[in-house]
């Protein structure tokens, strides 16, 4: 699933073609991707109306219209945003084509049917429970210790938390927590200053990092609008390296099960924590 580099790479690169665009027409292919709106209110509310601008909020791209709604898209597992010109050959996947007064065409392309691509009165109300940007000013060191200390959980599904965090993905959180030198489960409670002040910093380094090689592709599914991989897989320290030497001190990384998700660690840079004794 594209995560938060991913997503911004594709704001950023589709941004100058829609950007002030207004739609001349709609085609839907597969309905369900609207999430719930039927293809003609889609339509309707579209056509005649101006695209803005495309910004991200989490894993989300935002396209707000002159109409006060916006366009809500995520890429979910499979999704992919071109920007090209009209009669462009998409293939049998696309699900969504909106032909822009420029001579191009916006066209969504998910081949699992997971991604949606809706028409929302209100953005602001439809993300409202996404928690802060990890890029954001609002996100420092002093909020993340707070928010640590103000839960108990394990820290690998807190950080993959929307509503904690938003944006972090599989893939971030497990490179994060390496640099950070913390173990994905230890519990965030126990999470020092001085360490939840590093773990800001390797967040927002990582995440930096991936934005600047246009995210990661670790499989055929990822591409820029402009269809190119990204490369930050080529800088993964642990993430999908089981059983390959820690580029830190040569030990196998380790690949593991948290919450559910597949998760790499270097035994020694990241030591398991012990177990609270029990009171008898």
């Amino acid at each position: 699933m594209p995560e938060l580099p991913e997503v911004e790479t594709v704001a950023r690169l589709i941004r100058p073609y829609v950007s002030g665009r207004r739609v001349e027409g709609v085609e839907v292919a597969w309905k369900r991707t609207l999430g719930g709106m039927s293809p003609q209110a889609f339509e309707r509310g579209l056509v005649g109306r101006r695209i803005l601008g495309i910004e991200r909020r989490a894993k989300y791209l935002v396209m707000p219209l002159d109409s006060g709604a916006a366009i809500v898209c995520h890429l979910r597992m499979t999704g992919r945003l071109h920007a090209e010109p009209r009669g462009w050959d998409a293939g049998k996947f696309w699900k969504v084509r909106l032909a822009l007064d420029s001579g191009r065409e916006l066209v969504f392309i998910d081949v699992r049917k997971f991604g949606r691509f809706e028409l929302v009165r209100d953005p602001a109300q439809r993300l409202a429970e996404l928690g802060p940007e990890p890029l954001g000013p609002e996100f420092t060191a002093e909020t993340l210790y707070d928010g640590l200390r103000g839960r108990s959980r394990a820290l690998k599904p807190l950080l993959l938390d929307q509503s904690f965090l938003a944006g972090l993905g599989n893939i971030y959180v497990d490179e994060s927590l390496f640099r950070a030198r913390l173990h994905p489960l230890a519990n965030s409670r126990r999470v020092s200053a001085e360490q939840a002040a590093l773990l800001h910093r390797e967040i927002r380094a990582v995440l930096s990092e991936a934005i600047e090689r246009e995210g990661s592709s670790f499989d055929t599914f990822y591409r820029t609008p402009e269809g190119n991989p990204g490369s930050f897989q080529h800088q993964f320290r642990v993430y999908g390296r089981g059983g390959e030497p820690c580029r830190e001190c040569g030990t196998p990384i380790v690949r593991s099960v948290v919450g559910q998700r597949g998760t790499h660690t270097c035994p020694s840079c990241q030591p398991r924590p012990r177990r609270a004794s029990r009171k008898r």
